[in-house]
């Protein structure tokens, strides 16, 4: 019979009852997984936005981070169900399955635990001037502030630890991190094969905000059959390999994702203020934060959007000049008075790893120059900003130490790479939406004119070679 009297429930809209281990009746000196969701590193997450910027322009999408990685704990626990007796035929030594699940679990449940205001952004236009990223944070904070609770937990909703077998931090932290070429190749086969549950064409982490964005933007109640996809999952000595049976959904998946993109998170409107963040955002940042938040992380403990939102407000009344007037502007921002309004875009898709280089939107400086000199002159100098947005559909290369996925046809018998074109040739490799932004409307026409020009003067050279 289960015992639940250690385990509470948190209704979710997507996955239902996503269950956890309640501190309540453990044994003294056991660590509940409730003890990690009420962490104030965890509950950080309460207070940043999913969407980075995109909730201000779909008024239903204002699901936080926390959500998303209840959820991503969630479908943690459903894919070792299905996936660890595959795990265990394929690799020597695996723990047993509570480990298992209650490693992905404590992973997923802490992937995003080192993501700043505003998320990804945060890591473009802030932490990459430190070379590091969301995720080397968030290892830090696994392993630092975190560790100790980790190593007390003793079991998940499904089973508990074998009296030997601790949990360890460190392996946590790896497989949270993105696989980067150079990589030690040190860890155990079945942990490598671990890592694609969080680095791959689908994790736990992009099933789950694929799903959760989908509904909570009202872009689709149910984005794509999560269900039959990891039924046909599975372990093999290759990694984690999807059934032929199960690749129309996988791409429908990646199809679906490449589609949130286009209309979502590279909304027109969406990329326009986060040209104005831009803009505002490395002074902003020089005022509000000491620098390197591995240095500082008892302040970006309490740095999040909401601090951050409610600081750059006061600001507009700071009797110090560059404060009140970047408040100003972040007022703006605020009150959705958006100052670039998109005159032209063109979508383009790319077919290999390498068109994208060769394409002249990979030097939008260049665009931009022929663009202006086919402007009138006295419209030459005007207030433009272009926006480069692109998206790739699955890695163009052998992802390091795990990530990589398989496919299998039992007509062939064994497992081939899915980064094949040969398997995903109705797909493009990525796609690339390049944009320019003006002050108003009232040029869109000429812009078009001139971008039209310069577009057809490199088909034309093309064409001549």
């Amino acid at each position: 019979m289960r015992d639940y009297s250690h385990e509470s429930l948190s209704h979710d809209p997507i996955h239902g009852y996503i269950t956890f281990v309640a501190r309540a009746g453990l044994p003294a000196g056991e660590v509940a997984e409730e003890d990690l969701i009420d962490h104030p590193w965890v509950q950080r997450l309460r207070q940043i936005h999913q969407l980075q910027t995109a909730w201000w322009v779909y008024p239903t999408a204002e699901h936080m981070r926390f959500q998303h990685v209840l959820g991503a704990m969630h479908l943690a626990s459903v894919v070792v169900h299905e996936w660890y007796d595959s795990l265990a035929q394929v690799c020597r030594n695996v723990p047993s399955r509570a480990y298992v699940e209650s490693l992905v679990r404590l992973a997923a449940l802490l992937h995003d635990v080192g993501h700043g205001p505003f998320g990804h952004f945060f890591d473009d236009h802030y932490l990459d001037q430190f070379g590091i990223t969301h995720e080397d944070i968030g290892a830090v904070i696994i392993q630092r502030e975190l560790g100790e609770l980790i190593r007390g937990v003793r079991r998940n909703p499904n089973g508990k630890l074998g009296p030997l077998e601790q949990l360890e931090p460190a392996q946590i932290a790896w497989l949270i991190r993105r696989p980067r070429e150079g990589d030690a190749d040190d860890q155990p086969d079945w942990l490598r094969k671990l890592r694609a549950l969080f680095s791959g064409i689908y994790t736990v982490d992009n099933m789950d905000f694929v799903l959760r964005d989908a509904y909570m933007s009202g872009y689709s109640i149910r984005a794509f059959d999560v269900a039959r996809l990891i039924h046909y999952s599975f372990f093999t000595p290759s990694g984690l390999t999807v059934h032929v049976r199960g690749l129309p959904t996988l791409i429908n998946f990646i199809e679906t994702r490449a589609n949130l993109f286009r209309t979502i998170y590279f909304h027109r409107t969406v990329r326009a203020l986060d040209v104005a963040l831009e803009e505002l955002f490395p002074e902003t940042m020089r005022l509000m934060f000491p620098g390197n938040p591995l240095e500082h992380l008892d302040a970006y403990l309490r740095l999040t959007e909401s601090s951050f939102l409610v600081d750059v407000q006061r600001w507009a009344d700071d009797p110090d000049p560059a404060r009140r007037e970047l408040g100003r502007q972040w007022n703006d921002i605020l009150q959705r008075r958006v100052r670039w309004k998109m005159a032209c875009e063109r979508t383009i898709h790319f077919h290999s790893p390498h068109a994208e280089r060769l394409s002249i939107f990979s030097e939008p400086e260049l665009v931009t120059r022929r663009v202006r000199e086919r402007l009138p002159d006295d419209i030459r100098d005007i207030p433009l900003r272009v926006d480069v947005a692109k998206h790739y559909h699955r890695p163009s290369g052998r992802l390091p130490a795990g990530g990589q996925n398989f496919v299998l046809d039992p007509a062939i018998g064994e497992p081939r790479e899915l980064n094949d074109l040969e398997l995903f040739r109705a797909l493009p490799t990525s796609f690339l939406i390049f944009r320019i932004y003006a002050r108003t409307h009232e040029y869109d026409e000429i812009l078009n004119r001139a971008l039209n020009a310069v577009l057809g003067e490199v088909t034309d050279a093309k064409t001549n070679m």
